[in-house]
């Protein structure tokens, strides 16, 4: 059943939102040759926490850290440690923060210093399916119209979505329905309404789309060792359109009125 949200709800979530916002300029400006990924999510804990609010994902399953840090070839599900960013590498960072019962999600893909070409431009392809993705995601249009969008950018690009991994409904749980791929056909799936909230995260590999699980249990990489990226907005669907509820792009009206992508 996919639980739809009052605007006072959407609200609530929005706040968790901001200090997710917040977190991620945070470990932005942290994000440099020679810092670990261990360093980073003791950072966006500590700053969350300062919050009143708490970490989504620390406990979450099991999940070790307070955030996810996927650097290069890995999708997702890093978990911070020893690893320490070098020049020319990519860092996934998703958070998750819960506040006053309220889950917001989002996640981008930095790059550490100058990156190659191709590192470039699976950045900059995987965020614009993310907008593309955003535009569909308004009352009257079909989840399968929020998918498409997502393959149809990638892929014309000469890119691959990554087709086992989805995003999924979010509110007072992380995970809620309805699954959302990123690759599908336009028109087709449940009719989005008012009240509606996704976290739609288009997961984009440079090489082929078949992944494999690290030996840790959590973290997902691309099989054939090709770069990755990952980004994530959550979204409500709203009567004026889609507002974005965890704007790190920065429009300033993003995480009080509808966003225009």
């Amino acid at each position: 059943m996919i639980i739809k949200k009052s605007p006072a709800e959407i609200d609530q979530m929005a706040a968790a939102g901001e200090i997710l916002v917040r977190t991620m300029d945070l470990l932005a400006g942290k994000i440099r040759p020679g810092v670990t990924t261990a360093e980073l999510d003791a950072a966006a804990e500590k700053y969350i926490r300062s919050q009143g609010a708490t970490p989504a994902f620390k406990g979450y399953r099991g999940f070790p850290g307070s955030t996810c840090l996927s650097p290069n070839d890995m999708v997702v599900h890093g978990i911070p440690g020893k690893f320490k960013l070098s020049r020319g590498d990519i860092l996934s960072v998703d958070i998750g923060v819960i506040k006053d019962g309220w889950v917001a999600d989002a996640a981008r893909t930095f790059p550490v210093g100058e990156v190659s070409a191709v590192a470039a431009k699976l950045l900059d392809v995987t965020e614009g399916s993310l907008f593309a993705a955003v535009e569909q995601c308004r009352p009257g249009n079909r989840l399968g119209d929020v998918s498409h969008a997502v393959q149809e950018f990638v892929e014309a690009q000469g890119l691959s979505i990554v087709r086992s991994l989805v995003g999924h409904g979010i509110g007072r749980d992380m995970h809620e329905e309805p699954q959302i791929p990123n690759y599908g056909p336009a028109g087709k799936g449940p009719v989005l309404e008012e009240g509606m909230v996704l976290a739609v995260e288009p997961m984009v590999n440079a090489g082929r789309h078949m992944v494999r699980m690290g030996d840790d249990g959590w973290s997902i990489f691309s099989q054939d060792g090709s770069l990755a990226a990952h980004f994530e907005f959550t979204i409500a669907v709203t009567a004026d359109g889609p507002r974005i509820l965890t704007p790190w792009h920065h429009p300033e009206a993003a995480a009080s009125a509808p966003a225009a992508a």
